[in-house]
């Protein structure tokens, strides 16, 4: 829909250049079929552009006579947008996109009136965007740019990749989509080696290599929907922890968006949260020292005991 869309801006802006134009000669500029221009003529006529036919050898299609794009005009907040948004993209991509940020903010930079520019200029040093990444990319843009190729090229690759065990793999995956999700870059893609759908952390790529084979994606494929469901953790207990008053805003500040606080006129507070093993809620609530103490389930409980004897003993050796 995109290609559609500047397309029927291109094919304004020619039949403003002269005053007539053969269907040949406008599939030629455009690089489509005579039939696919007499589509969008009709796609334009149906939005009020007045299109204009003359039949016969020397006739063609024009545009009535003093008929004009209106001019690119924006709004000082449509173009803090637009510049906001491109250094976020630069922020993301790095040298991938840079040069087409580069680009589009010296284009946006020409056609906006001085008073506009310093508009944004301080609108850039007020409205801060940082620490959007959990971790520095710039080691990894060259791999990011080999993988969106292969994604615009519907072309397979085979990694390197070395999971959360540590283990060194080498797969052979057809890539779908670059996915940014909870401060990571993620690949997400059909992996042979485990025939199924996986997603792969950039970080965790060692070597990326195309090759000389091409996949259809599926068409009903959406990633976004992919990552939602696959990244949301799925809960088999619930965890009841009881924070004492002197951590309890802390825990609000950090957590009160997604767990379940209870409000005590002491001022504590009991924390109720999914869970879905117990390495992670025992290390949580163990940061807390003494101020945090687990109610349910007994699995947690008996993990927290565990842990905190376990270091006890480990400084008792050592003194």
């Amino acid at each position: 829909m995109t290609n559609v869309a500047t397309r029927l801006i291109s094919l304004i802006l020619l039949l403003q250049t002269r005053p007539s134009w053969k269907v040949a000669e406008l599939a030629a500029e455009l690089g489509v079929s005579e039939r696919t221009v007499h589509r969008y003529l009709e796609m334009l006529e149906e939005m009020g552009i007045p299109i204009y036919s003359e039949r016969g050898p020397y006739g063609g299609f024009s545009l009535l006579r003093g008929y004009k794009l209106p001019p690119l005009i924006f709004t000082p907040e449509e173009a803090t947008v637009l510049t906001m948004g491109a250094g976020l993209v630069r922020t993301l991509w790095g040298q991938t996109y840079a040069d087409a940020v580069t680009s589009v903010t010296a284009k946006l930079n020409n056609v906006l009136p001085d008073d506009l520019r310093q508009e944004i200029a301080e609108a850039q040093e007020r409205l801060v965007i940082v620490g959007v990444t959990a971790r520095d990319y710039r080691p990894w843009e060259p791999l990011l740019h080999t993988l969106r190729g292969c994604l615009g090229r519907y072309q397979r690759v085979q990694l390197e990749y070395q999971g959360f065990s540590q283990e060194l793999t080498c797969r052979e995956v057809d890539p779908y989509a670059l996915a940014f999700y909870g401060g990571f870059w993620y690949l997400v893609g059909y992996c042979h080696l485990r025939q199924e759908l996986r997603t792969f952390r950039v970080d965790r790529i060692q070597k990326v290599t195309p090759l000389h084979v091409r996949f259809n994606p599926p068409r009903d494929f959406s990633a976004r929907e992919y990552m939602v469901r696959t990244m949301r953790m799925e809960s088999r207990a619930t965890a009841v922890v009881e924070l004492a008053a002197v951590v309890a805003p802390i825990v609000r500040e950090r957590y009160g968006h997604w767990m379940e606080l209870a409000e005590h006129e002491d001022g504590s507070v009991t924390a109720r949260f999914g869970i879905s093993d117990l390495d992670w809620p025992a290390g949580w609530v163990l940061g807390w020292g003494a101020a945090a103490r687990v109610l349910a389930p007994p699995e947690l409980v008996a993990r927290v005991k565990q842990e905190a004897e376990t270091l006890l003993r480990q400084y008792q050796t050592e003194s």
